[in-house]
C-alpha cells in the first residue's frame, strides 16, 4: 500500500473527547449530540452515519450505563462516561459495557471519586494506544506486502487489501476476546464478593 502514513491519518483515530472539549456547564441532550457529532465527524464511515442519537442516549440511560441525569441535563461526568461508552460499544456488547461501568457509576454517585482524574488517565492511555496502533499497523502492512508477493504478482493491490482486512479483523477479535474475558472475570469476582457479604 502506497503512502501508508497519509492513509493512517485519514482514520483520525487520535480524536478523543478531551476534558477541554467538555464544557463546565450541564448540557441538554441535543447539545450532547452536537458535541459528539462535531468531535467525531472525521471518524464517520459515510455522511449518513450517526455518532450519537437520542435513541442511543435513551437506551444507555434505560440500560443504566450511566447514573441518572438531573433536570434533563447531562453533567461533565455524564459526558466522560458517554465518551467511554462510545469507544467500548464498537467492540463489546451493551451488556458488557454496562457490567464494566456499573461499579464506576456507583463510585461516582456514592463516593467522592475523581472521575476527571480517572478520565485523564484513560485519555493518556488512549494516546499511547494510538501510537502503538500506528506502529503495529505499519508492520502489518509491510508483512502483508511481503506475503502477497509470494502468492501472486497479479492484482497485488486487491490481494494486499484482502490480507490486511483479514489481519486487522483477526487482531480485533483477539482484543475483543481479551476484553470479554476481563469483563467475565470482573463479573465473577463481584458476584463472589456479593455472595461473601
Amino acid at each position: 500500500m502506497k503512502h501508508k502514513h497519509e492513509w493512517m491519518e485519514t482514520l483520525h483515530l487520535d480524536n478523543q473527547l478531551s476534558l477541554e472539549d467538555i464544557p463546565d456547564l450541564d448540557l441538554y441532550m441535543d447539545q450532547v449530540i452536537q458535541l459528539f457529532e462535531k468531535k467525531f465527524a472525521d471518524q464517520k464511515r459515510n455522511e449518513n452515519e450517526k455518532i450519537l442519537t437520542k435513541t442511543m442516549i435513551n437506551n444507555y440511560a434505560k440500560g443504566k450505563l450511566f447514573f441518572p441525569i438531573k433536570n434533563k441535563k447531562y453533567s461533565k461526568e455524564h459526558l466522560m462516561l458517554i465518551s467511554m461508552i462510545y469507544q467500548m460499544k464498537g467492540a463489546l456488547s451493551i451488556n458488557d459495557v454496562k457490567l464494566t461501568l456499573e461499579r464506576l457509576n456507583t463510585k461516582i454517585t456514592d463516593e467522592t471519586f475523581d472521575l476527571q482524574q480517572f478520565y485523564s488517565s484513560y485519555l493518556e492511555i488512549m494516546n499511547v494506544n494510538h501510537t502503538m496502533f500506528e506502529k503495529d499497523l505499519h508492520e502489518h502492512m509491510t508483512e502483508v506486502e511481503t506475503e502477497v508477493t509470494k502468492v501472486n504478482r497479479d492484482d497485488e493491490g486487491y490481494l494486499e487489501q484482502v490480507l490486511l482486512i483479514a489481519t486487522l479483523t483477526n487482531m480485533s477479535n483477539f482484543y475483543r476476546k481479551a476484553a470479554e474475558k476481563l469483563v467475565d472475570e470482573m463479573t465473577q469476582k463481584e458476584q463472589g464478593d456479593k455472595n461473601e457479604a
